[in-house]
């Protein structure tokens, strides 16, 4: 049996971040060790990153590589029209930066970000098991993870990065509020023949909304919502067809779209654990929380928990006390319950409200949109608030520095 102090299972994003991060705080006073799935993806999804886990990802030493393949926004509109409207007006408009000389957000292939992550991690002396965990049974003084291949490992805590379906959120008797949205995502990369200027756009449909992200170069990536039932259609036509499709949504202003990479779909869901814990567990990311990628806040939502469990656990470990006892699960949760449970119920409230063509809704958003427009201290809150960087956020995010780093 393999002892350590802390296993996290999980080799995405999150997953990685917050092995890197617990390695740092903690500066080999306890030991760490990743479980990483063998399934990779075979996309090219990109993910926008805010302000704050941008400063998390520096703190890392990560910065560096991923920056090149980085676009910042620099600023952002939204629209709200039919998709034949003649005319589809801007509505709210927002600038880009979340303090002096810092864009509130990048764009970045999630590839770019993985591949620099597991670089670190190469080098940064944390063992790698391979595999999925599939369950894990508290005892006296830490608790047993049993992987697939029959690998048993012994811990004081166990950190669950395993995503939405998360086999030891549902191992531990862990409760999952959950519903579909009856709309998928499709996205894709795509080409353009005028540079994007790192403008993003968010136009609202009835059917969902169409999001155009700029990438670096001549790029975008498209996240365009739509109704379940329509997507098998859309993706069956060629690419003449989708690109006339996508044309539709975007306008002229880029020029020639071409596409860069196959769309591909995924259904969209809400999901939130009843807990963020257990018995010497704790769940982090996709695990704990799924929200609309409506305000692209999904996975800053993950690596806020990230920052947080790392700050709870320092503290903790620094005083000499076992960092999966009770406590630190319990800490845990009042960080995060709230930031999330805001978050989620932001996202669930906008997609409802401006997905649907009811008159008097339209009427009543684009009258609210307006009035936001014209108000730069609540502009420049929320930008502070998507951005991760407010007074609330964890230090990592706000650019404070933890004990290692």
């Amino acid at each position: 049996m393999k002892r350590f102090d802390i296993v996290i299972a999980g080799g995405g994003i999150t997953g990685l971040s917050l092995a890197l991060t617990l390695k740092r705080v903690l500066r080999g006073a306890l030991s760490v060790c990743l479980i990483e799935s063998h399934a990779g993806r075979d996309d090219d999804r990109a993910f926008a990153f805010s302000a704050g886990s941008r400063r998390l990802l520096q703190a890392l030493g990560v910065w560096d590589a991923i920056e090149p393949d980085a676009q910042p926004i620099h600023d952002m509109v939204i629209t709200d029209s039919r998709l034949d409207d003649p005319v589809r007006p801007v509505f709210l408009t927002f600038g880009g930066e979340a303090a002096h000389g810092e864009s509130f957000a990048h764009m970045i292939p999630e590839q770019a970000v993985t591949n620099s992550l597991q670089e670190a991690i190469r080098h940064s002396g944390i063992e790698i098991f391979k595999g999925e965990a599939l369950r894990s049974k508290p005892e006296a003084g830490g608790t047993v993870v049993t992987l697939a291949d029959g690998t048993v490992i012994k811990a004081s805590l166990l950190l669950a990065c395993d995503g939405a379906k998360s086999r030891l959120r549902d191992d531990a008797g862990i409760g999952w509020i959950h519903w579909a949205y009856k709309q998928s995502g499709i996205v894709a990369t795509i080409g353009i023949e005028r540079e994007h200027g790192g403008r993003a756009e968010e136009h609202f449909l009835p059917s969902g909304p169409f999001a155009v992200l700029p990438l670096t170069g001549n790029r975008f990536t498209m996240v365009w919502t739509e109704a379940t039932d329509r997507v098998r259609s859309l993706l069956a036509r060629d690419d003449v067809d989708l690109i006339e499709e996508i044309e539709r949504r975007v306008g002229l202003r880029l020029g020639n779209l071409k596409l860069l990479s196959k769309p591909r779909a995924y259904p969209l869901g809400f999901g939130i654990a009843r807990r963020f814990g257990a018995e010497r567990l704790a769940l982090i990311g996709d695990a704990a929380h799924v929200i609309h990628p409506i305000a692209g806040q999904g996975l800053n939502l993950g690596l806020r928990d990230v920052a947080a469990l790392a700050e709870i656990i320092a503290d903790h470990a620094a005083l000499g006390l076992d960092v999966g006892d009770v406590s630190v699960i319990e800490a845990y949760e009042r960080s995060r319950r709230a930031d999330t449970v805001s978050m989620s119920l932001v996202t669930d409230g906008m997609n409802r409200l401006f997905s649907n063509d009811a008159m008097p809704l339209r009427l009543m958003r684009d009258f609210g949109l307006g009035v936001v427009d014209r108000m730069p201290r609540v502009k420049g809150r929320l930008i502070r608030e998507a951005a991760a960087i407010n007074g609330h956020m964890p230090r990592l995010m706000r650019g404070e520095t933890l004990p290692g780093f």
